[in-house]
């Protein structure tokens, strides 16, 4: 028992990691700290106490998601031109910039700024330090799915610690919230310039967009892309799908306990399921992790079908979804981060984690918009979540398909 649980702290799993590892790894959980802040209060804020209407929040939380998800192609380019390092200690100057600017701002122009910096600096960071860490841990000593899992249990640990500090340092002022997530990004800036080993770009010599061509021309990266980034939208349902069903059963105060529970599951569970999701093989695991997500929203859709429940069990439909969700989670996302290196035969990372993170923002902004016109009170509730299963059912059968297909998507192709 004693080794078992050794084996998947994620404590003594990071003591194994080679130091710019370690760093990339623990500093998601500093970005995700940071962020978390601020964002959930935000809408807060800008309607409470700046008297913002409905429409000007909305354009501001827009450009929030455009200038990160958006750009990460882009940021991902940039990175193998000039190196991880340069590009990411760009992207926390860049954020450091924003969250101030959203401290000082109490007009419409100052937020503006502050909110595309804030989104853009994600979109230089995140997929350098992806692309960075897809690249050492090709060999590093742990199974790169597994170092995946340990940088989503960092994050997730971020997502729930940000949240908590946030919601005692609003109490004081939002200003002071967002400075305090300015000075996180400091010791991450400073941390980075210390301990990261400033290195060339893997393609110092080429244009900068010179990797959009590879990927445009990669038929099966593109595919996978495709499929992959249903994941992206079956996620966000937890801002929509999930309030509407909580609502409907008068629960929406149980909100919170189920992005707490989607956490600890994440925190407490994602190292072995990851080394059993491995363990199966992609072209087992990958498509079985989307059939997964594909049940969460067919099950949820057929339960609002029925009456709620009484007590607490009217909410056992949403918990089912969340925890549903969340193994599907578990089980894609750290083979799939394993997956593009592979499929980019290991060069030009962050162009190809970067177009893969655009695809799933461009797939959340159109399905987003067909989702919630389905959301309405004339039509069946069951409808946008039956409707949203049928995207990773999609997924997993494409999956089944270019596993099947692509030897560095096959079983034997997954690290030992």
């Amino acid at each position: 028992m004693t080794a078992a649980l050794r084996r998947w702290s994620v404590v003594s799993r990071l003591g194994e990691l080679p130091g710019p590892m370690r760093l990339i790894v623990l500093g998601q959980l500093a970005f995700n700290l940071g962020f978390y802040l601020v964002l959930p209060f935000f809408a807060v804020h800008l309607g409470r106490d700046l008297g913002l209407s409905g429409a000007a929040i909305g354009l501001l939380l827009g450009l929030r998601t455009f200038s990160q998800q958006g750009l990460f192609a882009l940021g991902g380019a940039l990175a193998d031109r000039y190196g991880t390092k340069q590009v990411a200690v760009t992207g926390f100057v860049v954020r450091i910039a924003g969250f101030v600017l959203l401290a000082l701002a109490d007009g419409l122009p100052l937020l503006v700024l502050g909110t595309v910096a804030v989104g853009f600096a994600a979109a230089l960071f995140s997929p350098a330090v992806e692309a960075e860490l897809a690249r050492r841990a090709a060999d590093s000593p742990l199974p790169r799915a597994e170092v995946f899992a340990m940088f989503a249990v960092c994050g997730q640990i971020g997502v729930v610690v940000g949240p908590v500090l946030g919601s005692a340092l609003l109490a004081v002022d939002f200003a002071v919230t967002t400075l305090t997530a300015a000075a996180v990004f400091v010791v991450v800036l400073v941390t980075f310039v210390v301990v990261m080993p400033r290195e060339p770009g893997a393609h110092a010599g080429d244009p900068v967009f010179a990797g959009w061509r590879d990927v445009v021309r990669d038929r099966t990266f593109l595919a996978f892309a495709a499929a992959y980034s249903t994941w992206l939208l079956s996620y966000n349902q937890l801002y929509l799908l999930l309030p509407v069903e909580l609502t409907r059963v008068d629960a929406i105060g149980a909100l919170g306990v189920m992005f707490v529970l989607s956490a600890l599951m994440v925190i407490l569970a994602q190292l072995p399921w990851a080394d059993v999701a491995r363990r199966a093989g992609v072209d087992r695991a990958l498509p079985g992790g989307f059939v997964v997500l594909a049940v969460a929203f067919g099950l949820t859709g057929l339960l609002t079908l029925a009456p709620p429940l009484d007590g607490w069990w009217r909410v056992a439909p949403a918990v089912g979804f969340v925890v549903l969700l969340t193994l599907g989670q578990m089980t894609v996302v750290p083979l799939a981060q394993d997956a593009v290196g592979r499929l980019a035969g290991e060069r030009r990372l962050g162009t190809y984690f970067g177009v893969l993170a655009t695809a799933g923002g461009v797939v959340v902004l159109l399905g987003g918009i067909g989702l919630g016109a389905l959301v309405d009170p004339a039509l069946p509730p069951a409808l946008p979540w039956l409707a949203t299963a049928v995207l990773p059912a999609l997924s997993a059968l494409a999956l089944l398909v270019l596993t099947r297909r692509t030897p560095a998507l096959t079983t034997e192709g997954t690290p030992a």
